[in-house]
């Protein structure tokens, strides 16, 4: 999910970014500083979105750097169980299916990518046995987040495709008009049943 967030925090300014206005130095700092950043508290930093304000600057003897206490803003995208989340194949293995959410990565093991038998095929694809379904690189998904693990540097994220409107957008869309097709031939069955009854 994703937030706006408003933080106060003191920035240290390289000297390098010294002959730039303080505003500008601030934000160019902040901008480095998060570009790859991930916390459990905050989750994925997207973008610095504006420096609301600063203070005075310090300097702290045997550090060339200055100190600016600055009010921000962030765009983070922080990950929720249960969670709807739209992406692209980025990889397939012979365990499962890695899909690229845009801001991070999530993997999808073998067993919850559909609602079939699923085996790895040679040509990279995810097979299922009974539907022919098949799941490969650049397909387009829509999964839901079932587990959340922040063991180690950055986040693992276990999604699942196999509940009702979930999985590949094609699948989505096949399972539509399915559904379509059967309640027209419900509705016109009732109505011939209601209409021999009448007679």
């Amino acid at each position: 999910m994703f937030y706006l967030v408003e933080l106060e925090d003191y920035v240290r300014v390289e000297p390098k970014l010294f002959g730039l206005p303080t505003l500008e130095a601030v934000e160019q700092q902040l901008k480095e500083t998060y570009a790859d950043y991930y916390s459990r508290e905050l989750g994925k930093v997207v973008c610095v979105v504006e420096v609301t304000s600063v203070g005075e600057g310090i300097l702290i003897p045997g550090d060339g750097a200055a100190y600016y206490i600055s009010n921000f803003k962030l765009l983070t995208w922080k990950p929720v169980l249960q969670e709807l989340v739209f992406g692209e194949i980025s990889e397939i293995t012979n365990f499962g299916a890695f899909i690229n959410m845009g801001v991070m990565r999530g993997m999808i093991h073998i067993s919850q990518t559909m609602d079939d038998y699923v085996s790895f095929s040679k040509s990279d694809a995810l097979i299922g046995k009974s539907t022919k379904r098949t799941l490969k690189v650049g397909d387009l998904c829509l999964a839901r987040i079932v587990a959340i693990s922040h063991k180690g540097n950055e986040p693992k994220f276990s999604l699942t495709m196999r509940q009702p409107g979930l999985g590949k957008l094609e699948w989505i869309k096949e399972e539509k008009l399915k559904k379509e097709k059967e309640a027209k031939k419900a509705a016109k069955a009732e109505k011939q049943s209601k209409g021999g009854k009448k007679k």
